[in-house]
């Protein structure tokens, strides 16, 4: 079952639902002190623009007192007192909208960090809910590109939504009351139709750049998905000496893009230069009729000077416009594949009325039980069909079988990665289904085959277990693990880092890094997943003692390819093709000479022959020693 997308949708064709689904992080519930700051951002922003409305007058009547026009007797007789005075109030006036406009700024941009924060955080933690199926199909490039851009596309939108639309829409109704009031319908005509060209013309190159924007992102995000990807698999880039392919396929991607950022940059040229054109076009008309005014007496100079300003205010806001709606829409588009990540739907999900695990108490406690388990990744492919076992309180159970038999997914389904299609999987008579998924998980350590570290100290790694441990708890741990003579043999001890996904260890370093954190873990039930398939015999034989004392007196589930770390098992299932072929103990399914008898003498005589051959090597390696020594003398 794959995991399914949510009924409504936020995607980049229905903005008004996507800034529905924002609106909560601009107004965030709970904080008034936020809420606060978007008032009184909002306040200032006001003001600001009334402020700015005023600047083309005094810059008028400057012109005017110093042609000799001046005439505001009775208004403002302050004014009176010449040029000057009008020059500082212009400059003044447009100093204190500068810093309104900071103000404004400044309050608001916690809002706008905080929003970006909650989102981020919000779609981290979904990361962590979804189902293991959706990871093992995700690339984890891609997802890291998508929340990248996503997270810059959020305060974009949160800011420009906030705190500009709704103002430059206020600032464009004043002038045109001014332009109406003071100089007539016409005037009023061509700023509109000057307005209403620009925004049509703005909205359209915008939206013809959107797409190009959107295959941007996509070869952007193909660009880093194989770049992340090569470099988490460097050690089988250098095996296969694969540098110049991994290098042409991660050109490839980035020649694509750089066509791609070539077009947006291109695109953007276009749609400055058309906008440039229009207002350009609407300004000399207006300009025209001022002149014209001012060369038959109806205007003054200050009169020419003053639409002139207001015009070249007026192109501020008009331009902004523009810059807001490409990035509302550019926002909506980086930000559209995130939201696509907050529909998916978990898989699996607590129930509503579910409670914690509760493990018994004493040495009986953590009993397993699968009765008629149903499982399958596709419909078409069954995996399990109708096994079950025990695996009573203390006790330790083996799963054994061929390649593709179910047995890696038992311990899946176990830790509940999945749900299982019938029967039921219980714990202390407690079915998983009906507990929480952490409370479940908590009761539960894994040792896995293929051990991945975190890229930092080995105490970290360690103290992963049980975050809250003390040194002396992590260094007890590592000493059960068999490990703490190495760390301690390290240049920095347990504050050496262990590198990306624990490269700087080795196999049996990170196995015992691994069983150390889960001892500080200590949980009454045990997974071991193969722990020791890709190990040495030798270092399989070290481990495998530390898992034995690990593994004692708790409830042990071990899934196992190597039969001869299951020998001791209490009891060994053997599973062909989802169902159970063969159980029993050890000598038992010897004597029963079928499937389990039969891996055990291939695995033996595999084994044999490899002593045998490593025995024929260290004999060559002693007799060319000892023909090539110096004879006695």
């Amino acid at each position: 079952m794959a995991a399914k997308k949510k009924t409504v949708s936020a995607d980049s064709g229905n903005p008004f639902s996507t800034l529905v689904n924002l609106w909560p992080y601009m107004w965030p519930v709970g904080r008034a002190d936020l809420k606060a700051r978007v008032i009184w951002a909002t306040v200032f922003l006001l003001l600001a623009k009334l402020v700015l409305i005023s600047v083309p007058y005094f810059f008028k009547w400057a012109t005017d007192a110093l042609n000799g026009k001046l005439d505001m007797a009775g208004i403002l007789p302050v004014f009176l007192l010449g040029a000057v005075v009008l020059v500082v109030a212009y400059n003044f006036t447009r100093i204190l909208q500068v810093g309104l406009n900071q103000l404004r700024d400044a309050l608001f941009a916690s809002v706008g960090q905080h929003a970006v924060r909650q989102l981020a955080y919000k779609t981290f933690v979904h990361m962590h809910q979804l189902s293991l199926r959706f990871h093992l199909e995700r690339k984890t490039g891609g997802l890291s590109r998508i929340i990248e851009r996503g997270t810059k596309g959020i305060e974009t939108i949160v800011r420009f939504t906030i705190l500009n639309s709704m103002p430059t829409v206020i600032e464009f109704l004043l002038t045109a009351i001014i332009f109406w009031a003071a100089y007539g319908f016409a005037y009023l005509a061509v700023t509109a139709v000057t307005v209403a060209a620009y925004i049509w013309f703005t909205i359209k190159a915008s939206d013809w750049r959107i797409s190009i924007r959107r295959t941007m992102n996509d070869n952007d995000t193909e660009a880093n998905t194989k770049a992340i990807d090569s470099l988490l698999n460097f050690e089988t880039v250098k095996y296969f000496g694969n540098e110049d392919m991994e290098a042409k396929r991660f050109d490839s991607s980035m020649e694509r893009y750089e066509k791609a950022a070539t077009d947006v940059w291109t695109s953007l040229g276009w749609l400055n230069f058309g906008q440039g054109v229009i207002f350009g076009l609407g300004q000399a008309v207006i300009m025209i009729m001022s002149a014209l005014a001012v060369q038959r007496g109806d205007q003054t100079i200050g009169d020419f000077v003053f639409v002139n300003a207001l015009l070249m205010q007026l192109a501020v806001p008009l331009n902004f416009i523009g810059f807001v709606y490409r990035e509302i829409r550019q926002g909506l588009t980086d930000i559209e594949q995130m939201f696509d990540l907050l529909e998916v739907e978990a898989e699996v999900v607590d129930r509503p009325d579910a409670k914690d695990l509760v493990i018994g108490q004493g040495p009986e406690k953590g009993a397993i039980a699968f009765r008629d388990v149903q499982f399958s990744y596709d419909p078409a492919r069954p995996i399990l069909k109708g096994i079950s076992f025990d695996v009573p309180a203390g006790k330790t159970v083996a799963i054994v079988g061929p390649s593709g038999a179910g047995k890696s997914t038992i311990s899946r389904l176990l830790y509940r990665f999945y749900d299982i299609q019938g029967g039921s999987i219980t714990i202390d008579g407690q079915d998983v289904r009906n507990v929480t998924q952490k409370s479940l998980r908590s009761a539960i350590g894994m040792v896995p085959q293929d051990t991945v570290l975190f890229n930092d100290t080995v105490v970290y790694n360690i103290r992963y277990g049980r975050p809250g441990a003390s040194d002396t708890e992590v260094q007890a741990a590592a000493e059960i693990a068999q490990i703490d003579r190495f760390i301690k043999a390290l240049p920095d001890g347990y504050e050496t880092k262990v590198g990306e996904r624990g490269l700087k260890l080795s196999g049996g370093e990170k196995q015992r890094v691994a069983i150390a954190r889960t001892v500080l873990k200590s949980p009454p039930i045990l997974i071991l997943d193969e722990a020791t398939s890709a190990l040495d015999t030798t270092t399989e034989h070290e481990i495998q003692s530390a898992l034995d004392l690990v593994s004692k007196n708790r409830t042990t589930l071990v899934i196992a390819h190597r039969l001869s770390t299951v020998i001791n098992a209490d009891e060994i299932i053997v599973l062909r093709d989802g169902q159970i072929a063969e159980r029993g103990t050890h000598s038992g399914l010897l004597q029963q000479e079928g499937l389990y008898a039969s891996m055990w003498n291939r695995q033996r005589e595999a084994t044999e022959a490899e002593e045998q051959l490593k025995k024929v090597r260290e004999n060559d390696d002693l007799g060319i020693v000892r023909r090539g020594a110096p004879a006695a003398e």
